[in-house]
């Protein structure tokens, strides 16, 4: 599924937090967030597109999900924040190329033909999350969990996941069937990852030694030499050459998002635009990893993963005619069902460290909403979403603002930004407020409390704002007339 996934290390945060986002781009899937308690998560898992069966540990830990509404191809459970304060988002549809995947096919689904049995796939998007994320305790056990998942039942697509905790947060992505390896993003960096294979460097070394920044597959040395892998010159091993690709596709769909964001975070330490630009929206080498210029906020994570090029020629919204809006792919794109912030704070009591931020719809035209995670139950405003257009919740809401505001850009952005700043700066109030009577009472269980607080404020900000938006919209219907009839 295309997506766009941003991680941020603690000691780029100007909170000492640590940050996962991404993006969950399918074809207008509509989402919801929900809490699962142990009792709710089965015992043996099956996969509706693979058909895999998958038996479960017995002590699954309560976590937070947003699924697809519609459950035909599966849970889809996209991301979450479990009560160990482990945040995981799965996944980041990658590239791969034909060499790796003749090597070590992608397992997929086969159905029965003739005297032929059909063949069970391997796990993917639909699964992982629910096959990992209430079974770990750290963000590194999330990396060994699912690699020996990978391993002993394969994938049938190529991804990206992130895990995050307190302390560490990690990148694994998977190559071809059955191989993978895994990276600690750098506590002063921030990761960008465009739907591309990702990573540009790897030590071995660490991997079959210390395992300090880097884990893999058992065999992936071998893997490579077997099957001539290695692209790399003058001994540098650069994972993105062996496992990626490097297409016109690329150039187009993903390196641009690379550089959108590189841009944003490093404006003075690189050089982005111009005759002598390190990078250009078609490189190949932007760095997988960056350390930004500044202390990273939430906000600046939400302008991330809301981008459509603002102040380059590539913004499909410029009033310019450039020749170049909307040649590239932007982040914040209408097809978006749920994008969401993990962030596992330090600086607070445990039961209170992990806030969800999240949005519906396209990320360029709503607010990320923050909710604390330790909860037995998701708000209803949040949860409560049918298949069917509805005023009465957040998903259906963004919806129709996004659609509303698209086509009336100028005269409904500033509507937009002000509902943006509304809720951030409301739903941090919030949280700041319940942070201190919850260190001082050691009353957790206000946690459900503030995010009813937090739903009521976001609902009267929305309802406010689609009325803004739907007027402006209203005025420039084809079939207005400035005659009046008054």
């Amino acid at each position: 599924m295309p997506c766009t996934t941003v991680l941020v290390g603690k000691k780029a945060t100007n909170d000492n937090s640590t940050m996962i986002a991404r993006t969950d781009d399918g074809h207008f899937d509509v989402k919801k967030l929900t809490v699962v308690e142990p009792e709710k998560q089965p015992k043996k898992y099956k996969s509706v597109i693979s058909h895999v069966e998958i038996d479960l540990p017995d002590n699954p830990m309560r976590y937070t999900s947003c699924p697809s509404v519609d459950n035909k191809e599966g849970i889809w459970a996209a991301t979450g924040i479990n009560e160990a304060n482990v945040g995981m988002t799965a996944t980041e549809t990658i590239t791969s190329n034909p060499r790796v995947l003749a090597a070590d096919p992608l397992v997929a689904y086969e159905k029965a033909k003739g005297n032929k049995k059909a063949k069970k796939g391997g796990i993917g998007e639909e699964d992982i999350v629910v096959l990992v994320l209430p079974y770990i305790k750290t963000a590194r056990e999330g990396v060994l969990r699912l690699g020996g998942l990978l391993e002993k039942y394969g994938t049938y697509e190529s991804n990206g996941i992130a895990f995050n905790d307190e302390n560490e947060v990690w990148w694994l992505e998977t190559i071809g069937g059955h191989h993978w390896m895994a990276k600690r993003v750098p506590d002063d960096s921030v990761v960008l990852a465009p739907n591309q294979f990702a990573m540009d460097s790897f030590d071995f070394t660490d991997a079959f030694g210390k395992k300090k920044a880097h884990m893999c597959s058992a065999d992936l040395r071998e893997f490579i030499n077997e099957n001539n892998l290695d692209l790399n010159q003058n001994g540098v091993f650069n994972p993105r050459d062996v496992f990626g690709s490097h297409t016109d596709m690329d150039h187009i769909y993903n390196t641009p998002r690379a550089w959108f964001m590189g841009r944003y975070l490093t404006p003075y330490s690189h050089r982005w635009d111009g005759e002598n630009a390190e990078f250009t929206p078609e490189s190949d080498n932007i760095p997988w990893s960056l350390v930004p210029d500044r202390k990273v906020a939430v906000e600046d994570v939400k302008y991330l993963i809301s981008g459509h090029y603002q102040g380059t020629p590539y913004n499909p919204y410029s009033n310019k005619d450039t020749g170049k809006n909307g040649m590239y792919r932007s982040i914040g794109i209408n097809r978006t069902g749920v994008s969401t912030i993990c962030q596992i704070r330090s600086s607070v009591p445990e039961k209170i460290k992990g806030i969800e931020w999240v949005c519906f719809g396209s990320t360029a035209f709503n607010p990320v909403v923050p909710i604390y995670a330790a909860v037995s139950k998701a708000p209803k405003y949040l949860s409560n979403v049918g298949l069917e257009a509805s005023t009465e919740n957040l998903y259906w809401n963004s919806r129709l603002i996004g659609a509303l505001a698209d086509h009336n850009y100028p005269d409904c952005v500033q509507h937009i930004e002000r509902y943006e700043d509304k809720i951030m700066t409301e739903g941090r109030k919030i949280i700041l407020e319940y942070d201190k009577k919850m260190t001082e009472t050691k009353d957790f269980s206000l946690t459900e409390k503030a995010n009813e607080e937090i739903c009521k404020m976001a609902k009267e900000s929305t309802a406010f704002t689609l009325t803004r938006v739907l007027e402006e919209a209203s005025k420039n219907m084809k079939n207005g007339y400035k005659l009046s009839d008054n």
